[in-house]
């Protein structure tokens, strides 16, 4: 499936015309360097883990951008230095980009035994959580 049809939905749903244009213009890459897991606690903590074996803190960078999460890694190490025999382990640069719901943020990320734990957590604030509105008659 290359391209995402929508527009039907555009008849019940208001105000998400943003959220739809993303949806119908993402490109839904079939890169899966470096693979990653995306895992749901529950309903507002979610945890992405990305396999970065072979790259050190100071080679990851993370970056939040409005809805966007950029995950990139760069190697450090200088490929002209080494000699392999054989190169099973994929060193290789990488981006990874997460389209993150409204309201979602990182809260914490961390690095151990070869695998990215990013935290995510999704705060609604008081002002866009549901209220009831009373309905009088004159």
């Amino acid at each position: 499936m290359r391209e995402l049809d929508i527009t039907h939905l555009y008849k019940t749903i208001i105000g998400c015309d943003k959220t739809f244009r993303q949806l119908s213009t993402q490109n839904f890459s079939k890169s899966s360097y470096p693979p990653y897991n995306i895992i749901q606690y529950d309903e507002n903590n979610y945890e992405i883990v990305i396999a970065v074996a072979g790259f050190s803190d100071n080679d990851i960078e993370m970056v939040q951008h409005d809805s966007m999460l950029l995950v990139s890694g760069r190697t450090s190490r200088d490929k002209k230095e080494l000699t392999y025999l054989y190169q099973g382990l994929a060193t290789r640069n990488f981006e990874k980009k997460f389209q993150l719901a409204e309201y979602v943020k990182v809260d914490s990320a961390n690095l151990k035994n070869g695998l990215l734990h990013i935290s995510l957590f999704r705060e609604i604030p008081e002002s866009a959580k549901p209220r009831k509105i009373k309905i009088s008659s004159k």
